[in-house]
């Protein structure tokens, strides 16, 4: 009777559920959406229960159209949106308000009042983050503040807090765990990276009382098992990663210097730093890739907040394309994109540039511009977005590299993937599996089984497809150049 590893993989948009078998390949996938809730500009949020019956409903079509019996499956891995954050009453198991999601900026003025006060450099050096809306910190500390009751049931230890992950396990394991891993622990703002706890410093400032916050774990560990009467067994769930801390794994970037960049409805650069820590002197993150082994090994990220999403307005808002597989072809219509640059800054800008008020624009239009610039403009966008972040990277990490692995939705698209490669200046990998989120918690969790082992895993990555810079140096210049122009007039703009 063949074994399978299922992977969670909870998304910002929908919820997927897919078996891996011993070689790594994708045996079958469920997908469920679910709704995106924007209640203010720039505000947004998710409805938690929504969350966990779409995830569960996915498991349970994929169990059952692959006809699993309970011992088939040897092992669940969950990854997850990570700074998206819930809290809900440890009694009923019901959220105290939707989730808020990483995107949303409602809490960028306390943000505000945080660097104000002279901490930003404290929290930069204990949570390698900087003070920022995208974080889960000030997420929670909104939600006790604006729900009536939640803060005086915090205190009095009624109430739970975590990120997604957290939410699934606990839902999971009919409330038995509540913990989480160094992964997403290391994106909330709240967790000390160097000395691997909750800092109590940062709690006090923040108001947060510890006791909500979830267990903190490696990555790859037996972190509970499911309630019988979910699955009609007890399965161990056995990896937790977040999101792009999972891809990185999945795409087997395990030695220092190896970078992934997942095209997702944002577009997360990671880069494997080893065991100890490398502070950006550029506004990138330092942040824990994982815990395996019994260590800690950490990465360098650069955020780009919209990258799938850009797409998904130009055929939602806009309504110039009807799915996203057109927009290669519309790019490709043309021989350049006419001078149009699209800055996709719809909640501000991430890395490098952290601006909350930045806002997008559309520069560059004359008489002569079709939809087809302003499609293949932004398809650029995410690219240009990538390089700013990796030149970043060059200059705070020592760490040479050579090429850039890739995976995500939007790196199915030929055009984006040459056009990256052509900016960047180096090759683009791609695997012959782009959903490497689910793959990589899929690893984590096969490991603490004894699935699979890493000598294993690594014999399994093969580029399915390699795209080589074509470009030259002054044009690569001069569309970079233009770029930083246009970025320049979107910063501050909602201010």
């Amino acid at each position: 009777m063949e074994q399978y590893i299922i992977a969670l993989d909870e998304g910002t948009t929908s919820c997927r559920a897919v078996a891996f078998n011993r070689e790594g390949c994708t045996v079958a996938m469920r997908s469920r959406q679910f709704r995106q809730i924007y209640p203010q500009s720039g505000w947004v949020e998710h409805d938690a229960m929504e969350i966990w019956n779409a995830q569960l409903n996915a498991l349970k079509e994929l169990i059952r159209d692959l006809d699993l019996s309970p011992a088939q499956i040897a092992a669940i891995g969950i990854a997850d949106q990570r700074e998206t954050v819930v809290l809900w009453d440890k009694h009923t198991g019901k959220p105290v308000y939707n989730a808020i999601v990483w995107q949303c900026r409602r809490t960028a003025p306390l943000c505000d009042d945080l660097k104000q006060s002279g901490i930003t450099e404290v929290v930069h050096k204990k949570t390698g983050l900087v003070i920022d809306a995208y974080f889960s910190a000030t997420k929670i500390r909104w939600i006790m503040d604006n729900i009536p009751g939640v803060k005086e049931a915090a205190a009095n230890g009624n109430i739970l807090a975590g990120t997604i992950d957290t939410w699934l396990l606990w839902n999971l394991t009919g409330g038995k765990a509540h913990a989480t891993d160094y992964s997403n622990a290391s994106r909330t703002m709240l967790y000390n990276i160097n000395e691997l706890c909750w800092d109590e410093d940062i709690l006090n400032m923040l108001d947060i009382p510890q006791a909500i916050l979830p267990e903190v774990k490696p990555s790859s560990c037996t972190f509970g098992y499911t309630d019988p009467s979910i699955l009609g067994a007890s399965i161990p769930i056995a990896g937790i990663a977040g999101d792009q801390q999972a891809a990185l794994f999945g795409q087997l970037c395990l030695q220092p210097g190896m970078i992934k960049n997942t095209y997702g409805t944002g577009c997360f650069i990671l880069m494997n730093t080893g065991d100890k820590p490398i502070y950006s002197s550029n506004n990138l993150l330092t942040t824990i890739a994982w815990g395996i082994d019994g260590k800690v090994e950490y990465a360098l990220e650069g955020s780009v907040f919209s990258a799938g999403a850009s797409v998904q307005w130009l055929r939602d808002g806009l309504k110039i394309i009807d799915n996203a597989a057109q927009s290669q072809q519309y790019a490709e219509a043309v021989a350049d994109n006419g001078g149009v640059y699209v800055v996709p800054a719809f909640t501000g800008l991430g890395a490098p540039y952290w601006d909350m008020y930045a806002r997008g624009l559309i520069i560059g239009i004359s008489r002569g511009t079709q939809r087809q610039h302003i499609v293949r403009a932004t398809l650029e966008s995410i690219a240009y977005q990538t390089m700013d972040i990796l030149d970043t990277m060059q200059r705070d990490a020592t760490l040479p590299f050579k090429n850039l692995r890739v995976d995500g939705g939007a790196c199915a698209n030929d055009f984006l993937m040459q056009f990256q490669a052509d900016i960047l200046g180096i090759e683009v990998e791609r695997p012959p599996i782009v959903e490497t989120t689910a793959l990589g918690a899929a690893y984590l969790a096969g490991l603490e089984v004894g699935y699979w082992n890493k000598d294993a895993l690594n014999a399994v990555w093969i580029p399915s497809k390699v795209f080589k810079p074509q470009m030259s140096d002054e044009q690569r210049f001069q569309l970079s150049q233009r770029w930083h122009e246009a970025v320049k007039r979107a910063l501050s703009w909602a201010r």
